[in-house]
């Protein structure tokens, strides 16, 4: 299983499958990020966390905790 916390700045993934419970879930889910959808990774901050992404169109900064709920392919 690989999660969008592994994924390297510049590459493209499909979103599987959330992962995570109640409030986590909903959470990622309302950012637009469902399955099927497509991610890139724009940029990774200077120590890691957080990561920017672009979903549907617009950029979003992920912190690495919520990023390894989101198995991709």
């Amino acid at each position: 299983m690989k999660t969008l916390k592994e994924v390297r700045c510049g590459q493209t993934v499909t979103i599987k499958k959330l992962h995570g419970e109640g409030a986590v879930k909903r959470r990622i889910m309302d950012m637009g990020m469902t399955k099927g959808v497509s991610v890139r990774v724009r940029k990774v901050a200077p120590l890691g966390d957080p990561i920017e992404i672009t979903v549907r169109g617009y950029e979003l900064s992920l912190r690495k905790a919520d990023a390894q709920w989101i198995e991709v392919e």
